[in-house]
């Protein structure tokens, strides 16, 4: 999951922090695109742009590949058993 830049001019009002999240996000199964929207305001058109622009061609195949077959990533096709945006064991204490 390596970026081509640092910041793209087109999301300038977001850090590179805030970029690095938005990724982080995309890629996990259970994170829906409206969770990102709530969160930073960005569509799952503009996550796309931002995916493709960030990441290595060969990266953001990959990623649209898993994220096609990923119905937990739109809360329209989510099962109603999918109660939480995250697995119980990823964010463990480091």
């Amino acid at each position: 999951m390596q970026r081509k830049s640092h910041m793209s001019t087109k999301n300038s009002a977001l850090n590179e922090s805030e970029i690095s999240r938005i990724i982080e996000m995309a890629w996990e199964d259970r994170t829906p695109f409206s969770a990102i929207k709530d969160g930073f305001g960005l569509s799952e058109p503009q996550v796309i742009k931002l995916m493709r622009k960030e990441m290595h061609k060969s990266s953001f195949k990959l990623w649209r590949e898993r994220v096609s077959e990923r119905k937990t990533k739109h809360l329209a096709l989510r099962s109603d058993e999918i109660i939480r945006a995250y697995c119980p064991t990823q964010y463990k204490n480091r």
